[in-house]
């Protein structure tokens, strides 16, 4: 399967190579490649989406109400990098995306407490929005 192309909005580039998009679903989706796997972090169910997708209740600026589900959602995701499209989104795609993907990237091999400072470089400088957002992705 063709992966997520570097240089398009929102695709992060991950230390083992593989690359995962996050995005903001008051947005839309954007033009291109559709993902193959979504993993959406929102406080109630999404609509649903034409792929394979996985809901974490997680309300903005907060963190995930089961932290174990969204570690396996997380641990399920980086295995799927290899061979789907993946994408992780929220509302706005800045502090529960960001938050996601910094935890990606702690599963990836960057050390918890570098992975706020990668996503922030790698994916957008605002993401990780909140004090205990932070907190989340050192302690992961």
């Amino acid at each position: 399967m063709e992966q997520w192309e570097l240089g398009t909005p929102g695709v992060l580039r991950l230390p083992s190579g593989l690359v995962v998009r996050g995005r903001g679903l008051r947005r839309g989706l954007p033009s291109g490649q559709s993902p193959t796997f979504g993993v959406y972090l929102l406080g109630a169910r999404p609509d649903p989406v034409g792929w394979e997708s996985r809901w974490i209740r997680w309300p903005d600026f907060r963190l995930p109400a089961d932290r174990d589900e969204a570690r396996r959602a997380f641990a399920e995701a980086l295995d799927r990098l290899e061979h789907d499209r993946v994408e992780f989104a929220c509302g706005g795609g800045k502090g529960r995306t960001g938050t996601a993907l910094a935890c990606l990237a702690v599963l990836d091999g960057v050390p918890a407490g570098e992975a706020v400072a990668f996503v922030r470089a790698n994916y957008d400088r605002r993401a990780v929005e909140t004090p205990w957002q932070k907190r989340y992705v050192r302690s992961f």
